[in-house]
């Protein structure tokens, strides 16, 4: 089988570039250099690019790539991916939602500070001008301010924190989160947008979409106090420009601080005229920490969806994510992972594929089901032939019985997943939960008790629960060069499990080795 090819369209951080040049399964081509018309040659052959903001993925770009089978966007903003033309041509849109968010929050504190103590002016006063004009500099205290936050996902809530640090004052409009996600952080929660228009410093954090675009314009502005700060750290346009300008100007707007404008770069935009604006150019992102993190989980994802194992963050799925919760996402990804784990395991003909959940998990069976087909078969069709879109008419169409069920939660976790694949060899199975938000465990395979991080490369080992398996085994890697870099095992009344993590392609010579150890049973070797 040909090696999945992914292409780097525009520059990230080395970090992700050496995952890619690493990783053995896939080709990788550098293409941020090259000009963008010749970019259209070098992305026809790609399953997989990753793209920032200097490339649009557009109707020519799309028209041009046709192998594509997924895009990822090494940020947050899509604004320059097409959403609905990749939907159209079957290919998965992806961002990096959270990569940043320390950094944005960070920025976002920095224009705050800067706007109550003026601090750019007093800085270029006595820095460029040698000036020390104490008088000209009486700022204003955070301490027991109102501030309105727009917006309470995964930056929003994180100033409004910091804003409690400082014993502000922290209300927030948010008509899709539930109010205890405020209000558990003792953040007042509203549903009446005004209650923000009458705050001492208003500090937006929502998606650029229809319902956000110029949310903040003249009208809203009017009702506000005289000398509010505005704060805009998230997506420019979200404050309409002209009534932003017009009201800094009269001063009904004491001070603005913003990173982000409606067309980029904005060298010569009104805002900068003037003496009561910090501006910075779109640096929400620029940390060190941020783009580390950004190009390493790009790079990742872009394998990932090589692999076709997995969509993390995917924004075109057939699922709206938009009304489910966040808890369910990782359940999904892990779900295929472990459907994808027990396809390699035995990759016999699947007969059947059921799906058992408990908890709340269990109220979302039909997608978990899509998402464990798709990890199922991608084993023996490839990722270009089973997609979120196809999975249940392909398993229909090869006969393949898919079945769910909710169970009793009799387990010791809020939510479980169990996938269970039957082929003609038997039965296999594996259960799962999450962890915190986003902590993915595999804690069950074929009844064995485990705790797994789904992801690497792993040998999977069931024996008789004797002496010397374990030094047989390592003796034999050692021997291979393959280097173990965990090691879990399960045992119960039946024998023992061993599932070795290993930083080694493993060959089926290896395998035939370990396979002939006098306890072995039987021996697989899965790669997620």
């Amino acid at each position: 089988m040909n090696k999945p090819t992914v292409v780097v369209c525009d520059h990230i951080h080395e970090s992700g570039l050496e995952i890619l040049k690493n990783t053995s399964d896939i080709n990788y081509v550098y293409a941020a250099d090259i000009d963008k018309t010749a970019l259209l040659d070098v992305i026809k052959d790609a399953q997989v690019c990753i793209t920032r903001s200097s490339t649009d993925i557009d109707e020519k770009f799309l028209n041009a790539a046709t192998n594509l089978k997924a895009v990822v966007r090494a940020g947050v903003g899509v604004d320059n991916v097409d959403i609905d033309g990749c939907s159209k041509r079957g290919v998965i849109a992806m961002n990096v939602p959270t990569a940043n968010t320390i950094a944005a929050t960070e920025l976002t504190m920095t224009h705050l500070l800067s706007c109550m103590r003026k601090m750019p002016y007093a800085h270029s006063q006595l820095k460029d001008q040698r000036v020390w004009k104490r008088e000209d500099w009486y700022g204003q205290e955070l301490y027991g301010k109102k501030i309105g936050v727009i917006g309470f996902g995964n930056i929003g809530h994180r100033v409004a924190l910091r804003c409690k640090g400082f014993e502000m004052d922290v209300v927030t409009y948010d008509p899709y989160i539930s109010s205890t996600k405020a209000t558990d952080l003792g953040v007042t929660y509203t549903t009446n947008f005004d209650d923000i228009l009458d705050c001492d410093i208003i500090t937006i954090h929502t998606p650029k979409n229809h319902e956000t675009i110029d949310m903040i314009g003249e009208k809203e502005i009017a009702k506000m106090k005289d000398g509010v700060i505005l704060i805009n750290c998230a997506r420019g346009g979200l404050y309409n420009e002209e009534a932003l300008f017009n009201n800094l100007k009269s001063k009904k707007i004491a001070m603005a601080g913003i990173d982000v404008f409606n067309k980029e770069p904005a060298i010569n935009h009104p805002l900068l005229d003037l003496d009561n604006v910090t501006v910075t150019a779109h640096l929400g992102a620029n940390t060190v920490e941020s783009q580390f993190k950004i190009a390493t989980q790009a790079a990742n994802n872009a394998i990932k969806s090589a692999r076709g194992i997995g969509y993390p963050h995917a924004l075109n799925l057939p699922i709206d994510e938009t009304k489910i919760p966040s808890f369910v996402k990782p359940y999904l990804e892990l779900t295929q992972k472990m459907a994808f784990l027990i396809a390699q395991m035995d990759k016999s003909e699947i007969k059947s594929i059921k799906i058992e959940a408990e908890g709340e998990i269990s109220n979302y069976l039909d997608s978990l089901e899509t998402f464990a087909i798709v990890g199922a078969l991608t084993q023996s069709l490839g990722s270009e032939k089973i997609n979120y879109v196809n999975a249940t008419f392909v398993a229909d169409e090869k006969g393949i019985k898919i079945e769910s069920s909710e169970q009793s939660n009799n387990s010791a976790f809020k939510n479980q997943v169990t996938v269970k694949i039957t082929t003609n060899k038997g039965i296999n199975s594996t259960s799962g939960t999450i962890f915190e938000e986003d902590v993915q465990r595999i804690i069950t395979i074929n009844d064995y008790m485990m705790d797994i991080e789904p992801t690497g490369k792993m040998i999977l080992l069931s024996n008789s629960d004797v002496p010397g398996v374990i030094g047989n085994v390592g003796t034999i890697l050692a021997n291979e060069g393959i280097n173990i870099s965990d090691f879990r095992l399960g045992r119960n009344k039946n024998g023992a499990l061993a599932v070795i993590i290993v930083d080694d392609e493993v060959q089926s010579g290896t395998l035939e080795k370990l396979s002939n150890i006098e306890a072995a049973r039987s021996v697989s070797y899965a790669q997620i």
